[in-house]
């Protein structure tokens, strides 16, 4: 018998999807392609929805499908946040729609931060480290994006609170990914396995690209706010700071994934797309921040690989689906 959609069992960073094409589609209406970035808009909203239907439904066949305990799950959850953020980044312009988006994000991040925490304390050092990899960065990036939303809303109702709270949660961010980022470099040097690598590696860079978004999303709010002039400069040196070493980390991971490549398509690509989009819309935002016209030429190129990705990894998942109806 074929498999329906209505039976497929979502994995547990099944939201990257959305989180890829919303993140490209963001990245597109900064280049000005409407047209790419109003359907890649239209594809992530009905996949949010599809994927809650699906999640929703077989949490009412068989109860939460995914085991809480184990740590390299917890941290997968994380899409879910992510990919709520950036719909409610993405639909900016609709308070109803960021604000319900950033509700969604910031209670799921509540829920499970401390499963994360107690899954890495359950593991201790040694075991943490044996397991980290660059999916782990995903616990970073939702942190990011909650500063993201956060600081749209502080913009919108000029509120200094919530800008305090999106400073804050950007920093934790960057705290996150520098532990997680020491947990994964430390498994390299010490006890390197066969998966290290993974297409969901280039979150090591995303993790720092969304972190560059979000610092330059803080400082438009922070301008709007007025804020002390130390504090503008803060934010902004470390916005640089971020991008720099985002930008280090491609070649490394160009190298690793002509390495490393296979053809077989999995949900661990989608997580290769996002970080790319991310940094096409980051070097972007960089660009109206310095008005240095490199960032914008390297802004477009990342858009089009970024793009060029999304269009080769969506094509595979549909073809991946197709056999397994197939069969």
């Amino acid at each position: 018998m074929g498999v329906r959609l209505i039976d497929v069992e979502p994995r547990p960073d099944v939201f990257a999807a959305v989180m890829a094409t919303g993140i490209v589609s963001v990245s597109g209406a900064d280049h000005r392609y409407p047209w790419i970035s109003d359907t890649l808009d239209g594809v992530a909203l009905l996949a949010f929805v599809v994927i809650v239907v699906l999640v929703l439904r077989r949490v009412g066949r068989v109860g939460f499908p995914y085991p809480l305990s184990d740590i390299d799950v917890v941290v997968r959850l994380f899409t879910f946040v992510a990919a709520c953020a950036v719909l409610g980044a993405r639909f900016q312009a609709h308070p109803v729609a960021i604000c319900t988006m950033t509700a969604l994000a910031w209670l799921a991040w509540i829920l499970l931060m401390p499963l994360t925490i107690r899954g890495t304390r359950a593991q201790g050092g040694a075991g943490s480290r044996d397991q980290a990899r660059g999916v782990w960065e995903l616990v970073s990036v939702a942190t990011s994006s909650l500063a993201i939303v956060t600081a749209h809303l502080a913009m919108i109702w000029r509120d200094g609170a919530l800008f305090v709270i999106g400073l804050a949660t950007w920093l934790l961010a960057i705290g996150l990914y520098g532990v997680i980022t020491w947990l994964i470099v430390w498994r390299a040097a010490v006890a390197p396995t066969a998966d290290l690598w993974q297409p969901d590696s280039w979150i090591l860079m995303g993790g720092l690209a969304i972190a560059t978004l979000a610092g330059d999303r803080l400082h438009f709010a922070a301008l709007t706010i007025v804020t002390k002039d130390w504090v503008l400069t803060a934010v902004r040196s470390v916005t640089v700071a971020t991008w720099v070493v985002a930008t280090l980390w491609i070649p490394p991971l160009v190298y690793a994934t002509v390495r490393h490549l296979r053809v077989r398509f999995t949900g661990a690509w989608w997580a290769m797309v996002f970080p790319v989009g991310m940094y096409s819309a980051t070097t972007s935002a960089m660009t109206t921040e310095t008005r240095w016209q490199p960032f914008q030429t390297l802004s477009t190129v990342a858009f089009w690989i970024a793009f060029a990705s999304w269009l080769l990894v969506a094509s595979a998942a549909v073809v991946a689906f197709r056999h397994a109806r197939s069969r």
